[in-house]
């Protein structure tokens, strides 16, 4: 039977020291066909472990499930992996931070007022129980002394730049090893002395994350573990991207020589990304430091593996390092081939306000979006008024379009830090107002606030306190189909420019399927499905101007394309592109 434990100086696999050589690849936000190119990529880099969170509120949308299909099913994952040859880390939280639309907490749960997150609070531990028992049920058979891949589970993340709650860390860690996880526990801190003491328990194994300063970050984390291996858990080696903001790159020739650095120290390893995949949907996160700052969909994260699964130059200097230190398989992964350039004239369009898909529900004050049971996408406000005036809320989270009787009057934009809009004096009819919920913030005191129009509401002073309020639904296509299938499929019949908020739909043929790179260029903001796939949100500010769609979501023939534009498109016409473009990298 197989052992992996910690030794005075290293990892033990059988007894014998082993390095971990870990990359960071997350199941949730690579389509699932795609999953085994992924992992056997990283074993061609010279890689001998995949780690991965898991995320929270996709398991458990509701309270009491916790879902495992398609692109959840971390027991298909962990076993790709274990084919492959390769090891596994978990880090189920039950935070996660990973730039994850609320750090991978279920809406759910932050919307109880009652509960503390991320403490020793009754509420909360009741919750969280439920849930590692569920991922526990995974991963405890998977566990390496049972054959598996599993080697290294992680106990909450980065807890030591929030709290110092040492019962709550207690709590996780007796939970753990009483649900049969026998592995070495770990957690991982920045190296900072506050950080490393607050965020674990002396008998847990702590890790730093960091991308340089080598030797000054292993100094300072082998003072707070004195004994057993160092490892950086999160190598640092790219960057997330947030709208409006650059793309982020690093010099592949100064990663590499921290690389090298980090494992001339004897140190183990884990590339924080590896592969960073896409935010699908509406999963992407949020940071607020002062200033509200969205997460784009792209996730590449200037990663060795690119978005699309493209090796970088990043990944051969990755490889020739680690080459000094272990063996490296011969095989090598292709180059990237372009996609297919063709394009897209979209043939139907409908207003949102034509299609049967705003949830509404009758309120005496404002609610919150969690108070309709909807935290994500896309939420509507209605209210009568008799006159103008200043329209004020006490926050948007996170914009806000204004329309009076159908006509956009003015946007509040929550980046911006708006909440106030001036109507004019003769203003009277139906206020509607379309809130965007562009991603729950992921880190800090802002974990989990609530999203949606933040009362008061009121217009020149007075409360607005009647409203109809609720979801727009887009998990459900079928209602956009069948408003959009009884326009006429005409390029005549779609007026331009076309004014949003607006469905537009229309087809493509492929020889086969294949990744593509969609570009929409003259159009503004909005959402893209591909055959039903949510690929998640575009926008004209950057830094992504393309879309990553994964083959295994097109097929050889007939392809559907329905894209909801919130503000305005200059043209009918999509393109799918060559290659990626993700943005400036400089200002």
């Amino acid at each position: 039977m197989p052992t992996f434990s910690i030794g005075d100086t290293d990892f033990l696999l059988d007894g014998a020291r082993h390095r971990v050589l870990a990359g960071a690849l997350h199941y949730f936000r690579v389509h699932p066909d795609q999953w085994s190119d992924r992992i056997r990529k990283a074993r061609l880099m010279g890689l001998n472990t995949i780690e991965t969170y898991v995320p929270w509120n996709e398991h458990s949308p509701t309270r009491g499930e916790f879902q495992t299909s398609g692109r959840l099913d971390l027991a298909r994952f962990l076993d790709l992996v274990h084919a492959e040859g390769m090891h596994a880390i978990v880090r189920p939280g039950p935070y996660i931070c990973a730039e994850w639309h609320d750090g991978g907490l279920p809406s759910w749960l932050v919307a109880d007022e009652g509960v503390v997150l991320r403490s020793h609070d009754a509420g909360y531990l009741e919750a969280v129980n439920e849930y590692l028992e569920a991922v526990y049920e995974i991963v405890r058979p998977r566990q390496v002394q049972h054959d598996g891949p599993v080697i290294l589970v992680q106990i909450e993340n980065e807890y030591g730049a929030y709290g110092a709650d040492k019962d709550y860390l207690r709590h996780l860690t007796r939970l753990t090893r009483e649900r049969g996880i026998d592995v070495p526990l770990t957690t991982v801190d920045q190296p900072l002395e506050q950080m490393l003491e607050r965020g674990s328990l002396d008998e847990l194994h702590r890790t730093g994350s960091f991308g340089s300063r080598v030797g000054e970050r292993l100094s300072t984390l082998r003072r707070h573990q004195p004994t057993g291996p160092l490892m950086c858990s999160e190598f640092w080696c790219g960057w997330f991207d947030s709208w409006g903001e650059i793309h982020h790159t690093t010099s592949a020739e100064e990663s590499a020589r921290e690389l090298d650095e980090l494992l001339a120290a004897g140190a183990s390893v884990n590339v924080y990304m590896f592969h960073g995949g896409t935010n699908f949907g509406f999963t992407a996160g949020a940071n607020d430091k002062g200033t509200y700052r969205p997460i784009a969909t792209s996730y590449d994260y200037d990663a060795p593996l690119a978005e699309d699964g493209t090796p970088t130059e990043k990944f051969w200097r990755f490889r020739e390092v680690i080459a000094k230190y272990a063996p490296v398989p011969d095989e090598v992964p292709a180059a990237r081939a372009d996609a297919p350039a063709l394009e897209v004239r979209l043939d139907r369009s409908a207003s949102l306000w034509s299609v049967p898909i705003v949830a509404a529900h009758a309120f005496e004050h404002l609610p919150t979006a969690a108070e309709f049971g909807s935290t994500r996408g896309f939420t509507c406000y209605s209210t009568r008024i008799e006159h103008g005036g200043l329209l004020s809320f006490g926050h948007v989270r996170d914009r806000a379009l204004v329309y009076l009787d159908g006509a956009l009057v003015g946007t509040l934009d929550r980046e911006l830090h708006e909440r106030m809009l001036p109507l004019p004096e003769d203003a009277r009819g139906e206020l509607t107002v379309l809130v965007e919920n562009l991603g729950g913030v992921n880190y800090g005191t802002r974990l989990g606030e609530a999203k949606g129009l933040i009362a008061p509401a009121t217009l020149d002073g007075a409360p607005l306190t009647k409203w109809s309020a609720g979801s727009v639904v887009l998990d459900d296509l079928a209602p956009i189909r069948a408003v959009l299938a009884a326009g006429r499929p005409d390029i005549s019949s779609v007026p331009m420019p076309l004014s949003g908020p607006v469905f537009a739909s229309g087809t493509f043929t492929l020889d086969r399927a294949t990744d593509l790179q969609l570009a929409l260029p003259g159009w503004s903001k909005g959402v893209v499905w591909v055959n039903g796939t949510n690929l998640g949100r575009y926008w004209n500010r950057g830094p992504q101007l393309t879309l990553f769609v994964p083959a295994p979501v097109v097929r050889a023939g007939e392809n559907e394309l329905i894209v909801f534009e919130t503000l305005g498109a200059a043209s009918a016409t999509v393109r799918f592109v060559e290659r990626p473009e993700l943005g400036q990298t400089e200002a």
